[in-house]
């Protein structure tokens, strides 16, 4: 465990976890976020977790974020067993719902980056309706396949330009995290990855029910709206988490 000078860090299989609730996470981000320009944040849950555990080169990504919050009920609930009292989930999509929320009376502007074209224009419809007053600077499908140079410094400019003060990007992990520590100091505001909630946002994807969610059994949820590509991965992931952390006690 470590402490970081403004919040505190459980570390979960070598990736170091922000002890945090929503409410706090709300007022780091207001006030670090002109010092965390260019930085990113991690959303993190037993997927990412395990998988950086796996990998030295994701879990230094993990690591290189500012924070990486505690998406994962697991995770929260880890942190709370080994001595932060205070730590709760705080899931992608609950979080863009509360900074969107929020916006209107900042004047903080947005820009959303992943996702297809489809998803995007019904979360730009769903964003005015549900949060009238958010500033939404811009909004990017990429392809689902490496960028050009040339592609790649056009998206960059076209998101300089925007000057977002927030930039969602919803490439699902590890992509998302690894496109947000390639692109670190290189643009004007603060990365988020959110992972799967521009569809939640969309409407595309129904959450679970709040009990699930205080349950920890919002995945269970997930898995039946999409089981053919996410059983495979709770199978290797989850398992292995419970057998790293309660059988190996790692």
């Amino acid at each position: 465990m470590k402490q970081n000078t403004q919040f505190e860090t459980c570390s979960i299989l070598g990736v170091n976890i922000a002890a945090v609730n929503m409410a706090q996470t709300l007022q780091l981000l207001q006030q670090n976020l002109e010092s965390w320009r260019g930085e990113y944040i991690c959303v993190s849950n037993v997927h990412t977790t395990v998988t950086a555990y796996q990998s030295p080169e994701y879990r230094a990504v993990q690591n290189g974020a500012v924070m990486a919050l505690p998406d994962g009920g697991p995770l929260s609930a880890y942190s709370r067993k080994h001595g932060f009292a205070n730590a709760q989930r705080v899931t992608g999509p609950d979080l863009m719902r509360e900074v969107l929320k929020k916006s209107a009376e900042t004047g903080w502007k947005h820009y959303f980056y992943g996702s297809t074209p489809e998803t995007l224009e019904l979360l730009r419809q769903k964003l005015a309706q549900s949060y009238p007053g958010a500033q939404v600077v811009g909004m990017e499908s990429p392809p689902f396949r490496p960028l050009t140079e040339q592609e790649e410094a056009a998206s960059m400019e076209k998101i300089r330009q925007a000057a977002p003060d927030f930039i969602w990007v919803g490439l699902g992990a590890p992509k998302q995290e690894r496109w947000m520590a390639a692109h670190r100091g290189a643009l004007p505001g603060i990365m988020l990855g959110v992972g799967a909630a521009f569809d939640y946002e969309a409407g595309n994807i129904q959450r679970a029910p709040l009990w699930m969610q205080r349950c920890s059994l919002e995945w269970l949820y997930r898995l039946m709206q999409d089981p053919v590509r996410l059983l495979p991965r709770y199978l290797q992931t989850n398992l292995r988490y419970i057998w790293l952390t309660k059988v190996l006690k790692k």
